[in-house]
């Protein structure tokens, strides 16, 4: 997502914060964006729907916004409960979702039970829109920390090395014992991975009791290993998808991370084989069979 603020053109906050998030999400020109008429809905007229047609797009309305979910962007309506504070659009984020955008550029917090609208940007056809697997990442990172947690919203323990129980997760954390916040046994709730160097990019540093994640690695784009077979150390694992970030993430961090964390989350992934996972433990793509 490219933020785009408010382009003073529409004849409404409610129609400029809307075609300001709609640019956002597509990360398109503004100067793309259509003309919306005086007293259109923005997000259910006519201009937005048939411009957004035109690329082969179109908005799914979401049922109950204040409880809607998506690892990916969306767009809610915001209606605060002050004739003071007009209704305007703001771009959601996460599972469970919070503001990652406001293009009004409102300093206070929106709570969720001020939205009453939701719309997420969807192709007109699936098939034709999926976008295709990454290029494994060429070279070898490192594991540069390991961390478990009994359970969810205890502190993170840092370990030299642990065991890996296939399709289960690491031994002592939460994902084995399902006394996690989200549900253990499912693909991709094993083994959570993050990169060191995106920890670094917070000042100061992400920590392990921010980020919630087992695995740290150094030198290798995880994203990349989405959808393919890697190696840490001599435990084989599967890239299941990304790992955004949420507002649970933001709860136990306590401060603004989630917009920074939009696809910088990490991954998840399957453990395919029991072994042990050890500090500086080369992590590598398999090579494809």
């Amino acid at each position: 997502m490219k933020p785009v603020r408010l382009q003073s053109s529409a004849p409404t906050l409610e129609a400029d914060s809307f075609l300001a998030c709609l640019v956002s999400v597509l990360e398109l020109d503004p100067h793309t964006l259509p003309q919306l008429d005086a007293g259109e809905d923005p997000a259910a007229g006519f201009n937005a729907s048939r411009w957004l047609g035109s690329l082969g797009l179109g908005l799914a309305r979401v049922d109950a916004p204040a409880t809607f979910g998506w690892a990916g962007p969306w767009i809610a309506r915001v209606q605060p409960p002050t004739q003071d504070d007009p209704a305007r659009f703001v771009v959601m984020f996460g599972v469970p979702s919070g503001v990652i955008w406001d293009p009004a550029g409102q300093a206070q917090e929106i709570p969720n039970q001020w939205l009453t609208h939701g719309f997420v940007v969807a192709a007109g056809d699936i098939a034709l829109a999926r976008p295709a697997l990454p290029a494994s990442p060429p070279g070898p990172g490192t594991v540069e920390g390991i961390w478990v947690a009994p359970s969810a919203g205890e502190p993170a323990q840092t370990r030299a090395e642990v065991q890996a129980l296939p399709g289960r997760g690491l031994e002592g954390d939460r994902h084995v014992s399902g006394r996690g916040t989200f549900p253990s046994g499912p693909s991709g709730s094993a083994l959570t991975l993050i990169e060191a160097e995106v920890c670094e990019s917070f000042a100061p540093r992400l920590s392990a009791d921010e980020h919630r994640r087992n695995v740290v690695t150094r030198g290798i784009d995880l994203n990349r290993l989405v959808g393919h077979e890697f190696t840490i150390g001599g435990v084989a694992c599967r890239g299941i998808r990304l790992c955004e970030p949420c507002t649970v993430m933001q709860g136990y961090a306590g401060r603004p991370v989630l917009r920074a964390l939009v696809h910088r989350g990490g991954l998840r992934a399957d453990i395919l084989q029991d072994g042990i996972i050890a500090l500086g433990d080369p992590v590598q793509a398999s090579a494809p069979s």
